[in-house]
């Protein structure tokens, strides 16, 4: 097999009705339509064959450039579960243990006090125990996220312009690890940057740049030739953009430009991608780490990073975050992962998990069913209608 492509088949042969398989694009299309989505791409595949992959409406709404199947989007937080990969990577290599203190990769995290509210005022106390490498891959470290909300801690992250990418990735942690964490560790999931800082750990711990591992350990080994942090000038043509103004409210729409290169490579929302490139990272996922001759993970940490790691530890349902984790669902390692068939009013089977980046993209993975989906978009306000229609639509084509 090509690593840089995976065989095309035919929905009827994979175990997915051809008419509905077709509706999908369908449905999408008449959202075009309505002016809902500026446009994007679909991809499905199963048992390792793409049995759907079509664009539908506009890359660049502004000049009229229609989608193509090769557009390139801002994948935001589907950056995410590739930097887990890459921990997870140094860890089977035996550079860090999951278990190791943050603070063992990252000095400047020793010490660091978690923020409670006693009677309306905030004091900083020691945490009970510091946050680790595992805390960091589920959500639970202790951090936020300064869009979340505004409380004190909240307002501190923007304060500190952590969302700007103007400083390197380890800058990045320094000036994160001098506010207080949100939460004791390991009590509460909450979504944060947690992810940005790993990726200031994968250059500690590997002597890299965050992109540079990524790209010799992921990148090149699966042939993902349009996935990277910015995007070179002989490709600008190709990025897709979001309607000049939100349909629902004309707010501007403004997403990262990924055409200049950002000081810091955001471990947890800097890559640019294709369908195409990032199926090949979600087929060795579903293959157990492999694809073709590279081997990212062993199959016991795919099957590890996969799984619920949160147990009792809730969500924390008081802020925006607990919607990310709907009822029936826990988080892996850089996942949500579902826990149940049912208790979701969205579509989906017991061990599926997925992500998605705040433009818009989205995707799911169903080892059960042993195939995935995959929509790419730049929708920002609307993609919380568009991820549960898109499972729902796949679901529906599903024959077994």
């Amino acid at each position: 097999m090509n690593p840089r492509t995976l065989p095309e088949g035919r929905p009827q042969d994979l175990g997915f009705a051809p008419d509905a398989t077709k509706a999908i694009i369908g449905v999408l299309q008449a959202e075009v339509a309505r002016q809902r989505l500026p446009g994007g791409v679909a991809l499905v595949a199963r048992a390792g064959k793409v049995l759907l992959h079509s664009a539908f409406g506009q890359q660049d709404p502004q000049r009229g450039v229609p989608m193509a199947r090769d557009s390139l989007f801002r994948i935001y937080s589907m950056t995410k579960p590739m930097v887990s990969v890459a921990v997870l990577q140094l860890m089977e290599r035996g550079k860090l243990l999951l278990s190791d203190p943050v603070s063992k990769h990252l000095p400047e995290f020793a010490g660091v006090p978690v923020a409670h509210d006693v009677f309306g005022t905030m004091a900083l106390q020691p945490p009970l125990r510091e946050p680790t490498v595992h805390d960091l891959l589920r959500h639970t470290s202790g951090l936020t996220y300064e869009i979340l909300g505004n409380d004190p801690i909240q307002l501190q992250y923007a304060k500190a312009r952590l969302g700007m990418r103007d400083m390197p990735n380890r800058a990045f942690a320094q000036t994160l690890a001098r506010i207080p964490y949100r939460f004791e560790p390991g009590t509460v999931w909450e979504y944060s940057r947690a992810t940005d800082l790993l990726g200031a750990l994968v250059e500690v711990v590997s002597g890299q740049t965050l992109g540079a591992f990524l790209h010799d350990n992921i990148i090149s080994p699966l042939g993902m030739v349009d996935t990277g942090f910015a995007v070179p000038p002989e490709q600008h043509h190709r990025i897709a953009e979001p309607f000049e103004k939100d349909p629902d409210g004309a707010i501007p729409m403004r997403l990262l430009d990924p055409r200049k290169p950002a000081v810091m490579e955001a471990g947890g929302a800097g890559l640019v991608s294709t369908a195409a490139d990032y199926a090949l990272f979600l087929q060795a996922l579903l293959n157990g780490g492999t694809l073709g001759s590279a081997r990212l993970l062993s199959p016991a940490t795919v099957r590890s990073m996969t799984a619920d790691h949160l147990g009792d530890i809730a969500p924390y349902r008081a802020g925006r975050s607990g919607e990310l984790l709907p009822p029936g669902h826990g988080f892996g390692l850089g996942v949500a992962v579902r826990l149940e068939d049912g208790l979701s009013p969205v579509s989906g089977s017991k061990g599926l998990y997925y992500w998605g980046g705040i433009a818009g993209t989205t995707f799911f993975v169903d080892p059960t069913k042993d195939f995935f989906a995959i929509l790419m978009v730049q929708a920002p306000n609307q993609r919380d209608y568009y991820r549960p229609l898109f499972r729902n639509l796949v679901y529906a084509a599903l024959d077994d």
